[in-house]
């Protein structure tokens, strides 16, 4: 049966449906999400509204932190779907949800090149399933994007280090292949997809001892190539701001995650190990194995660059002080083939550290069915059914993974987890949402807001909100200058000692801001 599934168009015809189940589930039905996807989406909505596709701006703050890639993908997306009065999120999440589906297709169409077509169909498909892909793919950012970049950079490398090791000339299009996948990774996230393919040359070279492979990339074309393709951008983008883009981007975001732990978001070495056991769930399963198969084929030609792949990027993002789930996403393709060749290649006994990564697998999963059976009682309308339903599928499967350890039914967990959650149990969870409840109380423009500022907020109401101190909001809405008030309760006192007897409450929603853990409560306050 699986050779079958491995013939012709049959594994990207498989692969791409797989994705589609994956991700399209909740696209649109879950809110715009806090802090970065808003802030992205925001940012590409200002970019339609005033035909500036150059410099990006938050309401009118500049937002010098990543290129404008992602921007310019969503907002053709929504050019093509829906336009910038709408406060549908899903046409920004499309790209984040075609890179996902590309990165899995990508990856078993280099990998079948270095370990196999069966193995790099194994690879892949568990690629699709693991969770943090399926998170970014949903969320209207840079990383599931960039993710299709990585792949075709380093698949590309590892053929063209194949075949100089096999003595093969190297095939005309994957120099150029490497070269514009750098070029699409730089105007979307800036260096990171460079810095892990040069950390993967360093690190061959300095095992094999031998540069000479390197002929194979064309650099004296290929660095040509790269500087036509993003130096218009980059010296359009520092002449419009000044320079205060790449000071910005590279001084402050990019070297500051580097020293410090930015944004709150800062961790001792080794996080990435604890976070690897959610974000490559399920194939964490099958992580023992992954460890002894990188082991047993670190002198091959395939596991040496799959080793060098991954190795040194993971340890560079373990110093790094900031720590963000998706930084090890760029990893995810590597182990997952190896993840294939292990299955493929390996027998079925079960060895000690199968029993370990079988437990802490199970812990996760603990978690999830938590998560559908457990979080709408405090947070939405009450037990879930299809969350239930999701629940008892995982245990089913879950217990079918440990009898029989197959990628499948490692793959069927995923599904019949993701589907619920991201399509039937998240989306209502209307607690955790307190911008939605509080945006849908409101009827015309513009609105005021004082003592909450989410981004979230800011995208739903449009790019004419006012984020005001109490004082300012009242003398606003007292003034006509908008045509109503979103009040916090921390500053309500305030705003109701400037207002005076000129407004009236119209409405009010509570709830959890789940950015920075409090307690919201949002008025509405309308003109007399």
């Amino acid at each position: 049966m699986m050779e079958q599934w491995c013939r012709g168009i049959r594994p990207y015809i498989l692969l791409g449906l797989l994705s589609l189940l994956l991700y399209l589930p909740g696209i649109a039905a879950l809110p715009v999400l806090d802090r970065d996807e808003a802030r992205f989406a925001q940012a590409t909505r200002q970019m339609i509204e005033t035909g500036d596709f150059l410099r990006i701006r938050f309401q009118n703050k500049a937002r010098n932190k990543k290129p404008a890639g992602i921007h310019w993908l969503q907002a053709v997306s929504v050019a093509l779907f829906s336009d910038a009065e709408s406060d549908a999120i899903w046409p920004y999440r499309l790209p984040s949800m075609l890179g996902g589906a590309a990165a899995v297709l990508l990856t078993f169409g280099l990998g079948q090149g270095l370990i196999g077509r069966r193995e790099a169909l194994i690879g892949a498909g568990l690629l699709a399933a693991t969770f943090e892909l399926a998170v970014e793919a949903h969320i209207a950012n840079t990383d599931a994007v960039l993710l299709p970049a990585a792949v075709a950079a380093q698949g590309t490398l590892g053929l063209i280090y194949r075949a100089a090791r096999d003595a093969q000339p190297a095939a005309r299009g994957w120099a150029p292949a490497f070269w514009f996948a750098q070029a699409f990774a730089i105007l979307v996230k800036g260096p990171v997809v460079p810095v892990l393919s040069a950390l993967t040359v360093a690190a061959l070279s300095i095992a094999d001892g031998d540069v000479r492979w390197l002929k194979g990339l064309r650099v004296q074309w290929g660095l040509p190539l790269l500087v036509v393709i993003v130096g218009p951008w980059f010296f359009a983008i520092n002449r419009a701001t000044a320079g205060a883009f790449l000071s910005e981007s590279v001084g402050h975001d990019f070297l500051g995650k580097l020293i410090r732990g930015a944004e709150a978001h800062g961790a001792p070495p080794l996080t990435h190990l604890l976070i690897l056991m959610v974000g490559f769930w399920p194939a964490t399963f099958f992580l023992g194995r992954i460890i002894a198969q990188a082991w047993n084929e670190r002198r091959a030609v395939a596991g040496r660059f799959i080793v060098a792949w991954a190795v040194p990027f993971w340890f560079v993002v373990e110093l790094v002080p900031t720590k963000l789930p998706q930084y090890l996403l760029p990893v995810y393709p590597a182990l997952a083939l190896v993840a294939g060749r292990a299955l493929v290649a390996g027998d079925r006994r079960w060895r000690s550290y199968d029993v370990i990564f079988a437990a802490l697998w199970g812990v996760v999963a603990l978690g999830m069915l938590f998560g559908l059976v457990e979080l709408p009682v405090p947070f939405g309308t009450g037990v879930n059914a299809m969350g239930v339903a999701g629940a008892v599928a995982l245990a089913v499967l879950g217990a079918a993974l440990i009898w029989t350890r197959a990628p499948l039914a490692a793959i069927g967990c995923a599904i019949v987890i993701y589907i619920p959650m991201a399509q039937f149990v998240a989306p209502n969870l209307d607690k955790v949402f307190p911008s939605r409840a509080a945006a849908a109380l409101v009827h015309g423009r513009p609105i005021a807001v004082t003592g909450y500022s989410e981004p979230s907020l800011i995208f739903l109401l449009g790019t004419d909100t006012q984020l005001l101190p109490a004082q300012e909001a009242a003398a606003a809405l007292v003034q006509h200058r908008v045509v109503a008030v979103i009040v916090a309760h921390s500053q309500e006192a305030a705003f109701l000692a400037a207002l005076g007897n000129a407004g009236h409450p119209a409405g009010t929603v509570s709830g959890l801001d789940y950015s920075n853990g409090a307690r919201v409560t949002l008025t509405l306050f309308a003109p007399k």
